[in-house]
């Protein structure tokens, strides 16, 4: 016998929606905008390379993709490129941006400038669960690197180091610091990729939480510093290799990397 549909309602299940889990579909439209998802998965195919730099995005195209219509994808746009990722040309369109060897050596010395602020503030202010928090990213890192899983290894070291700068305390610190990642992942993952890169950043991440854990403020931030200062060097060294087709960005590279080994 069929039923009226208010008697089968009635007979539904009743779920625990509150009790979803954080990563599930209904809870991530339930506390996200349908923008900001979309935001986030763009943001994820940028950063992974899916979306290479240079790349012009295609407001329908990506609504077709995702499924979505073309408004979420146009704010979207809009938060990218305040975020650093895109840049909007009138009467052209949307463009991952493409960043410099010159940006990027700037963006390092300005972010080894901000880690070294955030690790003496975070040797200050880390509770022990803190610690704990970072000593679990750093044996995340160390796994990716046993199996030289750089995608892994990738993604755990900017957990690590946005993790570290929010123990600053400091709002404008971090929205900074996250812009400031965001443009020098356009640019510096390759550096990561080197080998024996890995083992070595692994070990740099123990000594930071180290020095972080024993509340010595000024030896994290000289750690910090010199981490962030080892990555631009290793960037260097990578693009003075590039194919002879850049020359004028190899011969940057070159000149930036001789002056760096002067100043010694």
């Amino acid at each position: 016998m069929h039923q009226p549909p208010s008697e089968a309602r009635s007979r539904l299940p009743d779920f625990p929606v509150a009790g979803v889990a954080s990563d599930h579909p209904i809870a991530l439209v339930r506390s996200n905008s349908l923008p900001t998802l979309v935001a986030r998965e763009l943001e994820r195919m940028i950063v992974a390379g899916d979306l290479p730099a240079g790349a012009k995005l295609n407001e329908t195209d990506i609504a077709l993709r995702l499924g979505v219509s073309r408004g979420p994808v146009r704010e979207a746009f809009r938060a990218l490129e305040e975020s650093g990722l895109v840049r909007l040309e009138k009467n052209r369109g949307v463009f991952v941006r493409q960043v410099t060897f010159a940006e990027a050596d700037e963006i390092y010395e300005l972010r080894a400038v901000l880690d070294e602020h955030a690790g003496r503030r975070a040797a200050q202010r880390a509770t022990a669960a803190d610690i704990r928090d970072l000593l679990a990213l750093v044996d995340d890192m160390e796994r990716a690197a046993g199996c030289s899983d750089a995608d892994t290894y990738h993604q755990v070291n900017l957990a690590f180091h946005d993790r570290v700068v929010a123990l600053a305390g400091n709002a404008k610190l971090l929205a900074l610091y996250r812009r400031l990642v965001n443009e020098l992942n356009l640019y510096r993952r390759a550096a990561l990729d080197a080998a024996g890169t890995l083992p070595v950043s692994v070990s740099e991440h123990r000594a930071i939480v180290e020095r972080i854990a024993a509340g010595q403020a000024a030896a994290a931030g000289r750690l910090m510093h010199e981490h962030v200062m080892g990555s631009r060097d290793r960037a260097r060294e990578l693009a003075a290799r590039e194919p002879v087709d850049r020359p004028a960005h190899r011969a940057a590279a070159g000149a930036a990397l001789a002056a760096g080994r002067k100043s010694r």
